[in-house]
């Protein structure tokens, strides 16, 4: 397999074909919907893999009260189809997003990341803030950020 890709912006639709089956296998395929998907300030973004989109990753304007930057963006929905994980994929749409959101303006990507992402985020320069959390019927869940 080829290693090369392209990012680029997709539709919320297009990210329900990669988060279905890595973030909610087995829920109907409605539960790929998230809350502001849709605003003008979200921004999706697509990992292509031989024309194949096999990463995406969905960044909402919204605000955590933990942290007191005015300029902050929520990571949602950040998956790499299996096949396709281990090959930097993950990481690179993670860094292209936070250039795009750097260069307008955002000072804060904060997330609530799956216990089992944690070493991942961590890796790429994250922090955890408060305790672990559960989120029905996904699991465990930390806080993270990262000021950009």
């Amino acid at each position: 397999m080829s290693t090369s890709y392209i990012i680029k912006p997709i539709s919320s639709i297009a990210t329900h074909m990669v988060r279905h089956p890595v973030l909610r296998e087995g829920k109907p395929i409605e539960s790929c919907v998230f809350e502001n998907d849709d605003l003008e300030t979200t921004i999706h973004l697509g990992l292509y893999n031989n024309s194949t989109l096999v990463g995406v990753a969905t960044f909402l304007k919204q605000k955590n009260t933990l942290f007191s930057q005015d300029a902050q963006y929520q990571l949602r929905g950040m998956a790499v189809l299996k096949p396709y994980q281990g090959y930097h994929f993950g990481e690179a749409l993670l860094k292209h997003g936070e250039q795009l959101l750097k260069r307008n303006g955002v000072s804060l990507l904060w997330f609530n990341a799956r216990e089992n992402a944690t070493g991942f985020y961590k890796k790429n320069n994250y922090k955890t803030i408060g305790k672990p959390f559960d989120i029905k019927e996904i699991g465990i869940h930390y806080t993270m950020y990262k000021v950009l």
